[in-house]
């Protein structure tokens, strides 16, 4: 592994187009109150003015701080992009920042402060799911090692979002850890599952200190064309293979199936026949073991079953009911 600066943190941000949105990412930066940081911009080949937004608010603001700006030539993706910031990185950690969101004032403080007192691989932290005018605190489950880590990332009780950890850049050296570039979609899940197996001692805080930020334009449901689908089934191959290759547990099988139900939920967070049909189609073999991840609630595991079972006019009165009522009300 290359030589790396004690206790610094590289932060890698990927910009593409950010011009309406990169100032507050700028702004969550430059309160940060651990200031040992390495900055590495990744300009994926803008189109808009989001690297002079982000050049003069550097010149103008940030003068204490290591900073990169790295330049495709041509747009790569952003799972190309993480393996430019990680290919010029120095830090001993790694952290990403996406330019639509935000942090904390002392998110890499604290995270770094319980990553050298408990010596762990990987420190994650909560989170909130950021409206327009408020926000929800979203908790993670605990989880003491990279097999624990690896089983509730798989089982939707922590979330995968590179975001959400800090992780020691060795896991990444040592292991040749990479994101597949072109495979944009599911790509943190990938390298999140893999950085799980072959980590040590984890540690997740209960703090919330990321602000996932929602738009007008976000939706709890995503139009899944068949190139989003290919990109997710090549990240979920690239995982399985690892597993076979690296780790000789079948339990992990029954892990996997979790994990590719936990992936296609959000087509039944929908009122679209076509949406149900597309979850009945897509990784068919996890259907087996909806019963049997008891760490998510009854109702999830239920409305799972209902599809299986092509009841949609129950997952419709779901929809309408939780989704569109209770939740339409709650965060806006």
């Amino acid at each position: 592994m290359k030589e790396y600066v004690k206790g610094l943190i590289s932060i890698i941000i990927p910009v593409y187009n950010a011009s309406a949105v990169i100032q507050r990412c700028l702004e969550s930066i430059n309160r940060q109150t651990y200031r040992k940081l390495e900055i590495l911009f990744v300009d994926d080949c803008c189109t808009d003015d989001s690297m002079d937004k982000l050049n003069d608010f550097l010149r103008q603001n940030i003068t204490d701080l290591k900073i990169k700006c790295i330049y495709h030539e041509h747009n790569r993706g952003v799972a190309a992009a993480r393996n430019t910031g990680l290919d010029n990185a120095t830090g001993e950690y790694i952290y990403y920042l996406d330019a639509d969101d935000f942090m904390e004032d002392n998110a890499i403080e604290l995270m770094y402060r319980e990553a050298e007192r408990c010596q762990a691989d990987i420190t994650g932290c909560e989170w909130y799911l950021s409206f327009q005018k408020n926000e929800r605190h979203m908790v993670q489950a605990d989880a003491n090692n990279g097999n624990e880590l690896f089983v509730k990332m798989s089982r939707g009780v922590i979330r995968w979002n590179l975001w959400l950890f800090l992780v020691r850049r060795s896991l990444y050296e040592n292991n040749s850890i990479r994101f597949m570039e072109g495979m944009n979609m599911g790509e943190d899940m990938m390298v999140m599952m893999k950085l799980a197996l072959c980590s040590g001692k984890t540690v997740i805080m209960h703090t919330p200190l990321y602000h996932y930020v929602q738009t007008k334009s976000d939706s709890l449901t995503k139009t899944w064309s068949k190139g989003y689908q290919r990109q997710i089934d090549a990240n979920v191959k690239d995982v399985e293979n690892y597993i076979r290759i690296n780790r000789n547990d079948k339990g992990l099988n029954t892990e996997l199936d979790y994990l590719k139900l936990n992936i296609k939920l959000p087509l039944l967070i929908s009122l679209s026949n076509s949406d149900y049909e597309k979850w009945q189609n897509w990784f068919p073999e996890s259907n087996k073991n909806i019963m049997g991840n008891k760490d998510i609630s009854l109702r999830t595991r239920l409305l799972q079953l209902a599809a299986s079972k092509h009841l949609y006019g129950l997952i419709k009165l779901y929809n309408l009911v939780v989704i569109k009522f209770v939740y339409g009300i709650l965060y806006k």
